[in-house]
């Protein structure tokens, strides 16, 4: 029976694991962070779907019949390719391994998810002004993944007597995956950068009342990105006389995804039918295991071990 792989390229995809064991905590699932190459977002395209494609084959060959990436760079530059040109003939080879000694409806077949659609999907019900800002990091903003989902979305809702059309307004975050990986995201330091970004990206378009967390570190800010917020609301913000929003929505990815998943599932029962059910949890990583298992804490809030693997 198979696992649930969760893909990172180094801890921020944690949080998206914790959120979808709530949801789903019945299942088995394989942790694989690369720490040794992250952070991906300061790569070329080529180089993070080579390093992704890696990964989604490594958890394929542990077992693994779903695998989520819980990156939000590697499901902006890789996911699309890695659906579209390597599952069908990966999962033809599987086909042809499997085909002597297992009947047609007991073959394996495997599938890459990533966390950006479920994302979008829950902003129009949130935003009421259509105005959503995208915090994420520079590889995330430079793809504009979420700008044409969003666009993709509002085309498909165009008809809609409910529909509102989107204005999105994206900000690279270029500190705050630094920050929260060196443990320095209670600092003054995050407090400071929290204020920066949150400045600029609603000096761009006061009217926003909605922000994405675009990156699975980004949860581990959330407080601090919420009092920032709550400081500011209580002092009547007008730029340029124009007056803003009086409170901001933020959307942060993890229920998000767990509850995705947990649809996705229901919805096709010949990947749900091949996940073990015995509740457990294993993590790896390309860096050093006890080093991983250290700062995962400050992602989980618990201890765990860790194995270092090899490509």
């Amino acid at each position: 029976m198979a696992k649930i792989g969760v893909f990172d390229s180094g801890y921020g995809g944690l949080t998206i694991l914790s959120e979808i064991r709530k949801v789903l905590p019945e299942y088995d699932y394989l942790y694989l962070g690369d720490n040794a190459r992250a952070p991906y977002g300061t790569h070329s395209f080529d180089v993070i779907y080579q390093y992704t494609l890696q990964a989604v084959k490594y958890l394929f060959e542990q077992d693994c019949t779903l695998v989520i990436l819980a990156c939000n760079t590697a499901s902006a530059k890789a996911l699309r390719t890695i659906q579209q040109r390597d599952l069908p003939e990966i999962n033809r080879q599987l086909a042809i391994q499997s085909s002597i000694n297992r009947p047609i409806a007991n073959r394996p077949i495997v599938n890459v998810l990533g966390v950006i659609r479920p994302t979008v999907e829950a902003v129009p019900a949130v935003t009421k002004s259509g105005h959503v800002g995208i915090l994420a990091t520079p590889a995330t903003v430079s793809s504009e993944s979420y700008v044409l989902e969003l666009q993709k979305l509002s085309n498909q809702k165009s008809k809609s007597i409910n529909h509102k059309s989107l204005v999105v307004t994206q900000q690279a975050c270029t500190m705050w995956v630094p920050l929260i990986e060196a443990g320095e995201h209670n600092s003054d330091g995050a407090k400071y950068f929290v204020g920066k970004y949150l400045r600029e990206i609603l000096a761009k378009d006061p009217l926003i009342d909605t922000l994405v967390l675009g990156c699975t570190h980004y949860p581990l800010l959330k407080e601090k990105i919420e009092g920032w917020l709550r400081y500011h609301e209580e002092i009547e913000r007008c730029v340029d006389g124009v007056q803003t929003n009086s409170h901001i929505q933020i959307i942060s990815q993890g229920a998000l995804v767990a509850e995705s998943l947990n649809d996705y599932l229901f919805r096709h029962p010949e990947y749900r039918e091949q996940l073990s059910q015995n509740g457990t949890c294993s993590y790896l990583t390309t860096e050093n295991a006890d080093r991983f298992a250290q700062s995962a804490s400050l992602f989980l809030d618990c201890s765990i071990q860790a194995m270092h693997v090899d490509w």
